[in-house]
């Protein structure tokens, strides 16, 4: 079973991925801040990771910087799910090492689809 680590400073936007992708049969761990994002890597790598972009403290635009920064986590997929759908915030999400881009309020499939796809190309 592949897992699947999603980080959002939202409780309610991590219980809607996380019963959106167990039912899509994935495990899945939620975080509420990159700080406890990174301390998890530290003991398993997922498979994949959600990363909301604006939260406290860390955008998630920094936490995929320093998870990049990890030669262990370099190929794991990054996907940006966010309330910001400018051009530029999908341009930028991708120069820091996403892999792809879902906004939010997003359907289901959306998100699975992008998920099934980064881990195809994995």
């Amino acid at each position: 079973m592949k897992t699947i680590l999603a980080v959002d400073d939202s409780r309610s936007e991590l219980r809607l991925v996380e019963a959106i992708l167990q039912q899509s049969g994935f495990r899945v761990v939620t975080l509420e801040n990159p700080e406890a994002a990174l301390m998890f890597v530290e003991k398993e790598i997922p498979d994949l990771m959600i990363l909301d972009v604006v939260m406290p403290d860390m955008s998630g635009f920094d936490l995929c910087r320093q998870l990049r920064a990890r030669p262990s986590l370099s190929k794991v997929p990054i996907i940006f799910c966010t309330s910001k759908d400018q051009d530029f915030d999908r341009f930028w999400a991708m120069r820091q090492g996403g892999n792809a881009y879902v906004t939010k309020p997003f359907a289901p499939h959306e998100l699975i689809d992008a998920v099934k796809q980064c881990l195809d190309k994995r």
